[in-house]
This record gives structure tokens, sequence and C-alpha cells, in this order.
């Protein structure tokens, strides 16, 4: 009984952390914190405290000059430093999944794409007519084919920025 009652007052905190996600870990979404963030003084287990203690966590250390609000620039800090440490974690996330020789860097020949890569499926299915050259309307059937990929006469968010990259998409 007392873990459902965790589990639930858990639940019902990440759901209130979700309302502060454009504040606590970026827009887009909240991402669940980890374990070691609800377990704030360390002891091994979370308390209903603390996780009711996370939203105001969060704007605190947001609001850098203690006046109880968020200007433009504190929030554009706060996105900066959740940004950078998502960049961090995907390079090292990459460099586990392409460092070949263990040697802790990426060299030219470990980034470069192997024969049968993803790079290559993926020309072999625009390249419709198999001349080894992919056409503007190879590129632009390929790109109505997948409209939740931003293809033609898709609103809404496509593959990058919202906007799509068939005939009418940005930059065409």
């Amino acid at each position: 009984m007392k873990k459902q009652i965790v589990l639930a007052a858990l639940l019902a905190a990440l759901g209130t952390t979700a309302a502060y996600a454009d504040m606590g870990r970026g827009f887009g979404g909240a991402q669940a914190p980890s374990f070691a963030e609800l377990d704030a003084d360390g002891d091994g287990n979370v308390t209903l405290a603390e996780i009711e203690a996370i939203p105001a966590a969060r704007f605190a250390a947001a609001d850098t000059d203690g006046d109880g609000t968020l200007s433009a620039e504190e929030i554009a800090a706060m996105v900066a430093a959740q940004a950078t440490a998502r960049s961090t974690d995907m390079a090292t996330k990459m460099l586990e999944r392409l460092d070949a020789n263990d040697d802790g860097v990426l060299s030219a020949d470990e980034m470069t794409p192997k024969a049968g890569d993803r790079s290559e499926r993926m020309f072999s299915r625009l390249d419709a007519d198999s001349d080894g050259n992919i056409t503007q309307d190879e590129f632009d059937a390929a790109a109505a084919a997948r409209p939740e990929r931003g293809g033609e006469g898709k609103g809404g968010k496509g593959g990058h920025g919202g906007e799509g990259h068939g005939k009418g998409g940005r930059g065409n």
C-alpha cells in the first residue's frame, strides 16, 4: 500500500513538473527527472516533499537575480544551459557508439559510413530508376510519400523547423 501511495505521488509530481517543462527541462515536453534529482537529500529515498519541491527548485535555479520572476535573459540562459547539457550528452553517446578502437576520439574513418549503412539504403529508395542519380522529381516523390517528415503540402511540424522540404517548403 505504501509503495502504491509513493508511486501515485511520484506520477502526480511528474505531471506537475510537466507544467513547468518549458522552465525545467526544455521546450517541447518534459523529461522525467532522474532519481538523483528526485532524491534531493541523497538519502536513497524519495519523499513526497522532495517531489513537490522540484518546480520551486527549478524556478529558483533559473531566477539568477533572485527577484522572484524570470526575465527573457534568465530564460535564455536556462535554455542555453539545457541545450549545452543535451549536446554534451549527445556527443558522449555518439563517441561511445562510433569509437570503434576505444581511443576516446573519432577519426574520419570511424565517421565515414560503411557499405550498407543507412545512407546507402536511403539513396537506393530515392533513386527510383536506379540510375545512380537522384533527380528533383525523385526527391519530390519521396518527400510526398513521407509527409510526416515534412513532405509537400504539409503544415505543422516537418522534419526541420516545422516546414516541408518538398515543393512549397522552405527554400524551394
